[in-house]
């Protein structure tokens, strides 16, 4: 490329080098933008630097002037501050369902929003190395393509699977396509769902997103919107453990008062606490019972015991005695 097209281009190089190579610990002198812009075979006066920093504030950046024993200038306000990509990075490193490949190439992505030395920062906190992951390099597209089929209002089809003890694929249904009507993904235990209409059966389903292959939108439009309008997806989660389906029913359970916490992280802080004795209190929450909602009830051990119903009670008493058996 020439030298007269990239002189063409100086303002757009000059805001590179300022949110590359500027932050608040690192002003970058007008002699320094110089030499910077000389590696892009670059020419510039310090007049026309002033021109061009002026045009960049008039544009909308926050190029802030530093003055000492040399004036430098830096990026002031960004679209993103360190502390929030220090938080997107951790959430990309410590979500399960994106393998640590995508998880690494994201964090680069993520430094590229900062200067080279608030880079080095976010690079120091990354833990991905031998991190529990997905298997499945394309559940970062499997997002992106059920997320476009709900927008299109149109059903998906996709083939199912699980892992054998051998780690290897084990298509459900023989292999056969699955044909339903996405209406949301959710997060729930570290894991990406999909709840869906299954139109053959009638209800509303889950489906692991890290588990689904071969996923493409289908003519049909989508089936179940009466169904999934009834849904109040603010409370869903709160009442579905770990996306199995079952029973919803209203529980009475009675905790031990150090449990608190507990309870409010998993039905939400609007729960009704009752006080039940000294050291214990009662909760009714409306769940989904199934086998994932008694194996969160077995983690608080003696801390929590089924009051209602009774159905409920009892399968929680066969549960505990099938665990003992075995020991």
């Amino acid at each position: 490329m020439s030298k007269s097209t990239n002189q063409k281009r100086k303002i757009l190089y000059l805001m590179r080098i300022l949110l590359e190579r500027s932050d608040e610990n690192h002003p970058v002198t007008v002699q320094e933008m110089i030499a910077a812009l000389s590696q892009y075979d670059v020419a510039a006066e310090r007049k026309s630097i002033y021109d061009d920093l002026e045009s960049l504030r008039i544009f909308g950046f926050d190029v802030v002037q530093v003055k000492g024993r040399s004036t430098g200038y830096y990026i002031g306000s960004r679209s993103f501050e360190l502390p929030e990509l220090k938080l997107l990075v951790d959430s990309v490193q410590s979500s399960k369902f994106i393998t640590e490949k995508k998880t690494l190439t994201l964090i680069k992505k993520i430094e590229g929003l900062a200067s080279v030395y608030d880079a080095q920062l976010l690079q120091r906190q990354v833990y991905v190395h031998n991190r529990v992951k997905s298997m499945n390099e394309s559940v970062y597209y499997n997002v992106d393509e059920i997320s476009g089929a709900i927008a299109a209002d149109r059903a998906i089809r996709f083939r199912y699977f699980e892992y054998t003890v051998g780690k290897e694929r084990k298509f459900r249904h023989d292999g056969a396509f699955y044909e339903v009507s996405p209406f949301a993904l959710m997060w729930d235990n570290e894991n990406y769902y999909l709840l869906a209409w299954d139109d053959a059966a009638g209800q509303l389903k889950h489906y692991r997103v890290d588990k689904m292959t071969e996923i493409s939108a289908a003519q049909t439009p989508r089936a179940g919107k009466a169904a999934f309008a009834e849904v109040d997806m603010a409370s869903y989660s709160r009442k579905v453990f770990g996306m199995f389906t079952g029973e919803e029913q209203t529980v009475e359970l009675r905790f031990a008062d150090h449990l608190v916490s507990a309870v409010l992280d998993r039905f939400g802080k609007e729960t009704t606490i009752t006080p039940a004795g000294e050291d214990a209190f009662t909760v009714c929450p409306d769940v989904v019972v199934s086998p994932q909602f008694y194996a969160w009830l077995f983690a608080f051990g003696a801390g929590v015991e089924v009051l209602s119903p009774e159905s409920v009670r009892e399968e929680m008493k066969a549960r505990a005695a099938g665990v003992a058996k075995l020991y």
